[in-house]
């Protein structure tokens, strides 16, 4: 696999007379690829069927002429104000019933039809124009679904959405059943029951929490909004156009089915902000935020690679790289010199295809007019350039590589984290920070780690981990529990059925594991309970029952985890050193060497190199090796 760099570039916002330079620049810096057009629809269509195309021909044409490929964005986050005028009820509602108004982007509910017809013209303008331009060698859809919390709309035409939605679920065609619906809910709850499906609204603004099974029914209706509305624009493009189609993600967004959303593309793409994401989305304390404050969360962008391998089905790209400070953050501090270098080896070890940066140059107006690019305002380099340079310089002359398969897996599940969301229990209790302290342990002991979606087959793994699964049906159970992988399923494995009832059986009911969760408890952060040989269970914790063989207790001789052959179950949130521990006796049952990495030191194998990272400003050594200060080592 070839590996490659490029760049975000708008030319509506240049003067024409600087984009041949700007290109000359582009491919000298050793960049191959140029994402353009993905906000420009107001320049491309600045009135109703006044289409403006003639400075996207040039703009494509000047930069294929300097040796660059183009990957050209549909334009449809940022409906100008002309479509918002022609369709004021196309907006996005928040819970409390607020518009979403213009003024910014992603202004518009994904289930507005009169906004889906508007994106088809502007998708089929462009797919007709420009699927065959030998420049135009990918495509992007829209711009980061579910960024600023988009993927919720309580508007009319969600409502008129979901109810259509529930009549197709429940009973099929129009009519339904509601009778299905009310027994699917356990409506007779607080006499909550309906007649008809015109009377079901959208679960917001009730005196208290809503039914949770309502709750859950409207995210997946909303995530099958999000897959609906990409469909609409692959199938125009797949019309005229034979290069590979992509959407760029985001960090840390679960509310809607990314997978669902990428087995309709060819190529998942994510956005990575590594120093931006910690002060933002990582949970850690004020202590290790400052230890990584200019180097960002050693596992987070290493865990979206891995998630991201996984949604493109082996293809991914970065499609935005940090090159310098943010605009976004609580803090937005300049990375350390190295880093825009460690993170762009960090990607192709992990299996990119590409990294591009966000962005060329820095604009000097509008909201991002504090977010850095490879070159400053007045053109002149920034410092990320010269590392970007660098990185080209080395691909150059690093072997083409593939990505073999990890010994590890982990299974993830956007609809376990809607759940979770839902009924957490506990504050704090958030089931992408359960996955990703896992993932954090198995990476602090050297493993390379690949991510698994839901109902995946786990077979070739040495071990299998699957925390969390409220629900899991009957088939994706069987695989897990039946596999030859060392598997650890828990906590709250199960513990749902497909509308949010508590099944009978009790949880986790797993096959070959005589072990039934009694009752649940959740904690306070300063009451952790310790564990008999070192750590602590947190914020979380199972009652368990039944003979299967305890593998780690509480002090107070209360079984928190248990086992039999290859299969165990963890009933407790654990901290650092609790998971440590259930990691290290999977990995040992498993026959798995692992290795403990000095804090801020990973690991990653890519089937044919080992790649060893040092996100720290100090000299650190392992397995032999010396780590300088910020670095990447292949061996």
């Amino acid at each position: 696999m070839k590996r490659t760099l490029g760049c975000c570039y708008y030319p509506e916002h240049w003067p024409e007379s600087q984009w041949p330079e700007d290109a000359r620049r582009m491919a000298e810096a050793g960049l191959t690829w140029v994402r353009i057009g993905e906000f420009a629809w107001s320049r491309l269509e600045p009135a109703p069927g006044d289409y403006r195309f003639d400075w996207l021909d040039r703009a494509i044409e000047t930069l294929g002429a300097a040796g660059l490929r183009v990957v050209l964005g549909t334009p449809t986050a940022t409906p100008p104000r002309w479509v918002v005028d022609r369709h004021p009820d196309m907006l996005a509602l928040d819970e409390q019933g607020r518009p979403r108004g213009f003024g910014s982007r992603r202004h518009y509910c994904f289930s507005h039809t009169g906004y889906h017809q508007e994106c088809a013209r502007i998708v089929t303008q462009l797919a007709q124009r420009y699927g065959g331009n030998p420049h135009v060698a990918a495509w992007q859809t829209d711009n980061e679904y579910g960024c600023h919390d988009t993927i919720l709309s309580y508007s009319d035409a969600a409502r008129r959405g979901f109810r259509t939605w529930l009549r197709a679920r429940y009973g099929g065609g129009n009519a339904g059943d509601i009778g299905a619906l009310n027994a699917a809910w356990g409506n007779v709850f607080w006499s909550m029951e309906y007649d008809d499906f015109d009377q079901i609204d959208l679960p917001n603004l009730t005196v208290t929490e809503p039914n949770p099974a309502h709750v859950l029914d409207f995210r997946r209706f909303a995530s099958e909004q999000v897959v609906r509305f990409n469909r609409l624009q692959v199938d125009i493009l797949r019309a005229h156009t034979t290069a590979p189609i992509a959407h760029n993600y985001m960090g840390k967004i679960t509310d809607f089915d990314h997978f669902a959303v990428g087995d309709d593309l060819e190529i998942a793409s994510w956005d990575s902000y590594p120093l931006g994401f910690l002060e933002d989305r990582v949970q850690a304390d004020p202590a290790y935020k400052r230890a990584f404050a200019q180097q960002g969360d050693p596992d987070f962008q290493a865990f979206h690679h891995d998630l991201y391998r996984a949604v493109g089905r082996g293809r991914w790209w970065i499609m935005e790289q940090q090159p310098g400070p943010v605009n976004w953050a609580p803090y937005n501090p300049a990375p350390l010199p190295g880093m825009v270098r460690l993170w762009s080896w960090e990607a192709f070890a992990h299996g990119a295809e590409a990294v591009c940066y966000f962005r060329w140059r820095q604009a000097p107006f509008a909201q991002e007019q504090m977010h850095a690019g490879l070159l400053r305002p007045d053109s002149q380099d920034a410092p990320a350039i010269v590392e970007a340079r660098q990185v080209a310089q080395e691909l150059a002359k690093a072997p083409e590589v593939g990505t073999a398969q990890a010994p590890v897996a982990l299974v993830f599940d956007y609809q376990a984290d809607w759940m979770w969301a839902i009924q957490p229990q506990g504050r704090g209790l958030e089931y992408f920070e359960l996955v990703f302290q896992t993932y954090r342990a198995l990476r602090r002991l050297g493993l390379s780690v690949d991510i698994l979606r839901p109902g995946a087959s786990p077979e070739g793994y040495s071990a299998v981990f699957a925390p969390g699964l409220m629900h899991l049906p009957e088939a994706s159970k069987a695989a897990l529990c039946s596999g030859k992988a060392v598997t650890v399923l828990g906590p709250r494995t199960a513990a749902r059925g497909d509308s949010f009832a508590i099944p009978v059986p009790l949880p986790p009911a797993l096959p070959g594991l005589n072990v039934t969760v009694s009752r649940v408890e959740t904690l306070r952060p300063d009451m952790p309970r310790a564990l008999a040989g070192g750590g602590h269970a947190q914020l979380y914790i199972e009652e368990l029952e039944g003979s299967a063989e305890p593998v780690l207790n509480t002090q107070a001789g209360d079984s928190i985890m248990v086992a039999k052959d290859n299969l165990a179950y963890l009933g407790a949130w654990l901290d650092a050193q609790g998971m440590d521990r259930v990691v290290q006796w999977a990995c040992d049952k498993a026959g798995l060497q692992t290795l403990a990495l000095p804090e801020g030191v990973r690991r990653r194998f890519d089937g044919t190199h080992t790649y060893w990272f040092n996100h720290t400003p100090e000299r650190a050594e392992v397995a032999g090796l010396v780590l300088e200060p910020i670095s990447v080592l292949r061996t």
